[in-house]
């Protein structure tokens, strides 16, 4: 005999379920033509399935965080973002209020110094090879060409910036971050993160500095003032954490904007630990209990490899970093190209609160 699922063979069609029974919510399909703003079409897709709903509900996501006026909001960003053009989604998320911290790594911070500043990427031909990019003096990352004239230009601001730095304190990479966009914006015409970080006096986190240009242009300045005899300049990444801890701890509620995975994800998430290890070691005199409330993650990264690129924000609760959505927690992972998915998702946003 055919196998029969239990129970089923003698029932009638009229008391199988129906779904509105059990009260799951109904999808509907997206008319493109009824969709007349990224606003309508991001609503429409919020009700169909698979990345695109996710899409759809991060954006219900996004704006609730973003007009939550107790709610303190936290950007992370990894990946060649800034190289893939996508420095003014950053740009825009600060000058509207979007993010009141950053979070980043350091390549991301200077290929967008190179574009702010007034230089230019450009789009790989495949019929180069590596070996003769390497020769002319092009850097490949993936389709996009960085080039070795544009990190040299960039090093020569860098060192107008380091030689004004006081030597007797110290600087944290947000506060370095800072000088550089006062550096540009006197010199540069233009948008940029770097200089709406300035003028918004949003701080801009970099724990891997000195894994990029920017770190290395800050280790050669101090060695040629070695050899001239000069002070070297002082950087403290200790003062990025005491200060993202001060910012973070006041806040009623927390949001987090993620971009990617790495370095900067898991350091604006660890605040979380960070709180419960200080209240542990000192006896409840430092420490808080830190969670953040709401959290949006486009990225590609599948859970399975084990890393906290795709880690999900159910994981995250078990480390004490999330407020859970069984607790009200407000989550959304995107498994999207970011440069799909995202200026999509600001632009929509944007049109809801009213401001394009």
């Amino acid at each position: 005999m055919p196998h029969e699922k239990p129970g089923s063979a003698s029932r009638p069609a009229s008391e199988l379920a129906d779904g509105w029974s059990h009260q799951f919510k109904p999808l509907e399909p997206i008319d493109v033509r009824k969709t007349r703003t990224c606003s309508e079409l991001l609503a429409a897709m919020s009700k169909t399935a698979f990345s695109g709903r996710s899409l759809g509900e991060a954006a219900d996501i996004l704006y609730e965080m973003a007009t939550d006026e107790k709610c303190f909001v936290v950007g992370t960003f990894s990946g060649a973002m800034t190289i893939a053009k996508q420095g003014l989604l950053i740009t825009e998320m600060i000058d509207q209020g979007l993010l009141d911290a950053v979070v980043a790594t350091g390549a991301l911070m200077c290929h967008g110094l190179i574009e702010q500043s007034g230089r230019t990427h450009f789009r790989h031909d495949p019929h180069w090879t590596d070996e003769q990019l390497y020769d002319a003096g092009y850097c490949r990352v993936y389709d996009t060409l960085e080039l070795e004239r544009n990190l040299e230009e960039a090093a020569d601001l860098m060192q107008h910036v380091l030689e004004a730095l006081p030597t007797d304190r110290t600087f944290g990479s947000h506060e370095l971050n800072w000088r550089i966009g006062e550096y540009v914006r006197q010199t540069a015409a233009g948008r940029g993160i770097l200089q709406s970080a300035f003028e918004k006096q949003v701080p801009i986190y970099v724990p891997g500095f000195t894994d990029s240009e920017l770190g290395l242009d800050v280790f050669v300045h101090n060695l040629i003032a070695a050899d001239e005899g000069r002070p070297p300049v002082q950087v403290d990444l200790m003062r990025d954490i005491a200060d993202y801890y001060g910012r973070v701890r006041g806040a009623e509620r927390l949001g987090i904007f993620t971009i990617g995975g790495g370095v900067p994800r898991n350091w604006g998430q660890q605040v979380g630990p960070l709180g419960e290890i200080l209240d542990r070691r000192t006896g409840g005199k430092h420490g808080q209990f830190i969670r953040f409330h709401y959290a949006i993650r486009i990225c590609p990264e599948p859970v399975h490899w084990g890393g906290l690129s795709g880690c999900t924000y159910s994981e995250g609760v078990s480390w004490g970093k999330f407020v859970s959505e069984k607790e009200g927690g407000r989550h959304a992972e995107v498994f999207a190209d970011a440069t799909v998915a995202w200026p999509l998702l600001l632009r929509g946003v944007l049109e809801r609160m009213g401001r394009v």
